[in-house]
């Protein structure tokens, strides 16, 4: 096993092709992962951020290689993360329609059985510029689970009653649903640099809290700036993420270390 690239108590991040570090670790030793994988969108044209003209290349990890190497990689990071789960473990998939419909048949091609498809919608979502077609305003998450007769962590009483702030569609004491309406990242999220397909901490806040259990392993293959793995610390779980971007990893260590020293601070006033 290779050295992480960064740890601390509970959150390790490894700088490696995520199939290298995958193959790595201990079969059937995580409990939930959170994947966010290329969506393989980079170009020379332009989108709108923020009122202001933005170019959609993200990196050469973004860029792609045709639909079929594309799905190809798909069915081996996936087969990669079926391999560490536990029997009981679920992950989740996001992506835009540009990759989340080959993530969701590899997951089906690999035996991953298919609990719900979650719309992420986003109220403050980016207008269209062409004004040839609908405006993006929502992701899919796919949430499955890795053996399906198996009991998998559901915090359902807890989704159900607890108070989402923002969320316009959730009401308080019914069911939570299938469609969520969060709030694309504030700029605080933003502090010290952005990813350029960075999720809401409330996104991956509800994700953790739904689908895991105080001191369970959460591991994001494709870590960024680590949104997965402050949500999993801020709630007592420990986290694994792999990126092959520096500067990412870098970005993470600052988010975690001013998340740890806040949590640090509040404690010590108790």
């Amino acid at each position: 096993m290779q050295k992480p690239y960064y740890e601390k108590p509970r959150f390790k991040l490894y700088k490696d092709d995520c199939l290298n570090v995958l193959n790595s670790l201990s079969e059937n030793s995580v409990d939930m992962i959170f994947a966010d994988p290329p969506y393989f969108l980079s170009s020379g044209s332009f989108t709108c951020q923020n009122g202001k003209m933005v170019s959609v290349k993200k990196g050469d990890w973004d860029l792609t290689n045709g639909t079929k190497k594309n799905f190809e990689f798909h069915l081996a990071w996936i087969e990669a993360c079926r391999r560490v789960l536990k029997p009981n473990g679920t992950i989740w998939v996001s992506g835009t329609y540009h990759s989340i419909y080959q993530c969701g048949f590899a997951l089906e091609i690999k035996k991953f059985h298919i609990l719900n498809d979650i719309a992420w919608f986003k109220p403050n979502a980016s207008p269209n510029l062409s004004c040839r077609f609908f405006t993006a305003s929502h992701e899919t998450l796919i949430w499955a689970k890795k053996e399906k007769k198996a009991k998998h962590a559901f915090n359902y009483e807890l989704m159900k009653n607890s108070d989402w702030m923002g969320d316009q569609l959730k009401k308080q004491g019914l069911q939570m649903r299938s469609v969520w309406s969060i709030n694309t990242p504030k700029p605080i999220e933003k502090k010290f640099g952005k990813h350029p397909t960075q999720k809401p901490f409330d996104l991956l806040k509800r994700i953790v809290l739904a689908s895991t259990n105080k001191g369970g392993l959460i591991l994001d293959p494709f870590t960024g700036s680590s949104t997965t793995g402050l949500a999993a610390y801020l709630y007592g779980r420990n986290f694994i993420g792999i990126d092959s971007e520096k500067q990412y990893l870098d970005l993470s260590i600052k988010r975690f270390e001013e998340l740890n020293k806040n949590m640090k601070s509040k404690f010590s006033k108790k």
